[in-house]
C-alpha cells in the first residue's frame, strides 16, 4: 500500500526518493547566484590582497614598528592579520570547488523532466497549480538552470533512443497521477544484447559474404560496404570519441583484410601434381 503525503514539500519530496533508479534527483542550479557569489568573494580577497601588500611596504619602508609580524605567526595582527586572509581564501576556494562540481553535473533528460514537472504541477497541463508556492513555484522553469544528481551511467545514443521512445516497454514500478517508473537497468541490459547481436552480425555477415564470393573485385567492395556500415553503427550508435571511431573501424577493416588475404575468403584454383 502506497503512503500518502501532504502536498507540498513532504510530497515532492517523496515523490523524488522512490525512484529507484534517483534519476528525478532534479534541482535548481542557480548558476548567476552561484556566480555572483565568487565574484563577491574575489572582490573580498583582492582587497584583502592589497592591505596586505600595503601593509608590507610599509615595512619595507620602516613606517611600521610591527616588523615581529613578518617573522612570527603569533605576531599577526592588525592590517596583517594572515588567518583571517587565510580564513577567506579557504571560504572562496571551497565555493569555487562546489561551484565547479554543480557546473559538472548533467542535465536531466528531457522525458525525465516532462514527468517531474507533471507532478510538481499536479498532472495539470498549466502551471496554475505548481507544488511549492511563493518564489519557488518557478524553481524548475529554467531547463539550462537544472542538474540532475545522477544522470545514467552510460547515455549513448542507442540509449538515449531507447529512454525517448521505447521506454514504455520496460516500465517497471507505476506511480500516481499516471507517471509510470521505467528501469535503467532494464534498458542497459536491452541495449548491451542489441549492441552484442549488432556486432556480431557485422562481424558474421562480412565472413559469410567474403567466403562465398571468389571475385577480388566484388570481395574489395564487401569489404569497402561492410566496414561503412561498421562506421556508421559505431558513429550512431555509441558515444565512442573520433580517436576511437576510427581505431575501432581500422581494427575492423583489418580484421577482413587479414580473412581475404588468408585465402580463407573462398576456394582459389590450384593446380595438383
Amino acid at each position: 500500500m502506497n503512503a500518502r503525503y501532504i502536498s507540498g514539500y513532504p510530497a515532492l519530496a517523496a515523490f523524488i526518493a522512490s525512484d529507484i533508479d534517483q534519476t528525478s534527483a532534479i534541482f535548481k542550479r542557480f548558476k548567476r547566484l552561484g556566480a555572483r557569489n565568487l565574484l563577491h568573494l574575489e572582490s573580498e580577497l583582492a582587497e584583502l590582497e592589497a592591505k596586505q601588500d600595503n601593509f608590507d611596504e610599509a615595512e619595507l619602508q620602516g613606517k611600521n614598528w610591527q616588523t615581529r609580524s613578518i617573522r612570527y605567526f603569533e605576531d599577526t595582527v592588525g592590517p596583517n592579520d594572515l588567518p583571517s586572509t587565510a580564513s577567506h581564501l579557504i571560504h572562496a576556494g571551497e565555493a569555487v570547488f562546489y561551484e565547479c562540481h554543480v557546473a559538472s553535473l548533467p542535465q536531466p533528460t528531457k522525458p525525465t523532466l516532462q514527468a517531474f514537472r507533471h507532478y510538481f504541477f499536479h498532472g495539470q497541463n498549466s502551471s496554475n497549480y505548481p507544488m511549492l508556492g511563493a518564489h519557488s513555484k518557478s524553481l524548475f522553469d529554467d531547463v539550462d538552470d537544472l542538474v540532475a544528481l545522477r544522470a545514467p551511467e552510460d547515455r549513448d545514443r542507442l540509449t538515449a533512443f531507447v529512454q525517448d521512445h521505447l521506454s514504455w516497454a520496460f516500465q517497471s514500478q507505476p506511480s500516481q497521477r499516471g507517471i509510470a517508473y521505467t528501469s535503467d537497468r532494464g534498458i542497459a541490459r536491452f541495449v548491451a544484447i542489441v549492441s552484442t547481436i549488432n556486432a556480431a552480425a557485422l562481424l558474421i555477415g562480412a565472413i559469410t559474404s567474403l567466403y562465398t564470393v571468389e571475385s577480388p573485385k566484388k570481395k574489395l567492395g564487401i569489404i569497402a560496404a561492410f566496414t561503412m556500415l561498421f562506421a556508421g553503427n559505431v558513429g550512431l550508435l555509441t558515444s565512442a570519441r573520433r580517436a576511437e571511431l576510427f581505431g575501432a573501424t581500422a581494427g575492423y577493416a583489418a580484421v577482413l583484410v587479414v580473412f581475404v588475404s588468408g585465402n580463407l575468403g573462398g576456394s582459389s584454383d590450384c593446380t595438383c601434381h
